[in-house]
């Protein structure tokens, strides 16, 4: 158990070096400190960083606290290692899952939607590793990835020959940002 949280530790503290990392932890558990409307969640996302105002993050062997922002009220969250799950990178896009330590209803929820998950390069980070979680706790093997063939498409012409397909008349939209010098 320890061996885990020094393991926890490590990564938020790799990831935090980057910048704002996303955490995912249980409300639930015991030692969790968040707005009372947040207690009975089992899957709470925070962003934490050392950036934020008050600069008061904290990560030590019991957790992580940090004063962090609830729709424009402060409150000083406290995160015992036990209740964190998942650690997001906002910046490098790494992402460290802790099944062990996840809600039995993710686990439970990521089984039963297996089989209508989107394909892996359209999931987020969490929903890519929750299916592969699922993955190792179901029985059933996993179907074979879609395979699709491409082949080029010549229109004819009606007098014989070969045209390019028709180009598309509007422009391009310019962008919506503008140089000020």
């Amino acid at each position: 158990m320890e061996r885990r949280n020094d393991e926890k530790k490590a990564r938020l503290l790799k990831a935090l070096e980057a910048g704002m990392t996303q955490i995912h932890l249980d409300a639930r558990r015991p030692g969790v400190l968040v707005p009372k409307k947040f207690l009975g969640d089992h899957h709470l996302v925070l962003n934490v960083s050392y950036r934020f105002d008050p600069p008061d993050l904290s990560v030590n062997d019991w957790g992580v606290r940090e004063t962090l922002s609830f729709g424009g009220e402060r409150f000083t969250v406290g995160v015992p290692w036990s209740a964190l799950y998942a650690i997001a990178s906002h910046i490098s896009h790494d992402f460290f899952m802790f099944p062990e330590d996840m809600p039995e209803e993710l686990l439970q929820g990521a089984v039963e939607r297996q089989t209508t998950v989107p394909p892996p390069e359209r999931r987020s980070p969490v929903a890519a590793m929750l299916a592969e979680v699922a993955s190792g706790l179901s029985n059933e093997p996993e179907p074979p990835p879609a395979r699709a063939a491409l082949r080029e498409v010549v229109l004819e012409n009606p007098v014989g020959g070969t045209e390019e397909p028709p180009k598309d008349p509007t422009p391009p939209k310019r962008g919506h940002l503008r140089l000020v010098k």
